[in-house]
């Protein structure tokens, strides 16, 4: 199978992406889901209007929403990726971004760290984590074969795929990752991502960056969002080359959006 063709007669440029949000810990009566403002800029700063993919609403309503938009991010978080409302939502819109794209209806979705374990998790069916070392760290990134001709990296400059392969640019938040022979060992997963990064905790190698062979669909590990935004953690990288990662992933992702063109257009109305 080859990427679905853009069914847009030409480029969308007002794009929409949608953000699935996440219950909160301990909700009160006026908090019972949330949206970190970091992910919301990140998507704006690629050219991106953003609208909230709220838990707990009905199919027929996920899918008039998924019908008047151009894309979907599943952010980072600490929810429970087979039981909460977070992956519920995000199962239904998985599922409506594959039937989409195999009907010829460009659809990109991009999950960070929590997303490529949700994404994962929504390929093979399983759930193949395990804890690391890697909470609240930089780390340089170890770019496969496999990155030099893919479509995320494509547009990247020589001297940013230098930086972030020696320097520690890639802030990681997470304790648990997909271990890279975990990932090798599954074929339903090798069959439908290439792995574009790794890293290791010292002990354990595992999965940073995929893209899918046949979809538009794409999940980091790390936190390329908090680089140019996120300013109350230590390890978070704010140098040049880290700045512009965070734009060029943006760019990249929202660039997939335009090539989708949503059926009609009420989010605004309903949604913000």
């Amino acid at each position: 199978m080859s990427l679905p063709m853009n069914s847009s007669p030409k480029r969308n440029d007002r794009p929409i992406i949608g953000i699935v949000a996440q219950e909160v810990t301990n909700p009160t009566p006026n908090q019972t889901s949330k949206i970190l403002a970091t992910h919301v800029k990140f998507l704006e700063s690629g050219g991106a209007r953003v609208v909230p993919i709220k838990i707990h609403q009905t199919v027929e309503e996920y899918k008039r929403l998924f019908n008047s938009i151009n894309g979907v991010y599943f952010p980072g978080g600490c929810v429970n990726c087979t039981s909460s409302a977070y992956a519920r939502s995000a199962k239904i819109f998985y599922d409506l971004a594959i039937e989409a794209n195999k009907k010829g209806d460009y659809f990109p979705v991009w999950g960070t760290c929590l997303g490529l374990n949700m994404l994962s998790i929504l390929t093979c069916g399983e759930d193949f984590f395990s804890g690391t070392n890697t909470f609240g760290v930089l780390l340089p990134l170890t770019f496969t074969e496999d990155a030099k001709d893919s479509r995320l990296y494509s547009g990247f400059p020589d001297e940013i795929i230098k930086d972030l392969t020696n320097e520690p640019l890639s802030q990681h938040n997470h304790q648990l990752s997909l271990p890279l022979s975990s990932f090798n060992s599954n074929e339903k997963l090798k069959k439908f991502y290439k792995v574009l990064n790794t890293n290791t905790d010292g002990e354990v190698e595992f999965v940073s960056t995929v893209e899918a062979y046949d979809y538009p669909i794409y999940a980091v590990q790390w936190h390329p969002e908090k680089n140019a935004f996120e300013w109350s953690k230590p390890a978070v990288a704010h140098c040049p080359s880290a700045v512009k990662t965070t734009f060029l992933m943006a760019e990249f992702f929202v660039g997939e959006g335009t090539k989708s063109a949503a059926l009609f257009f009420f989010v605004f109305d309903v949604y913000v």
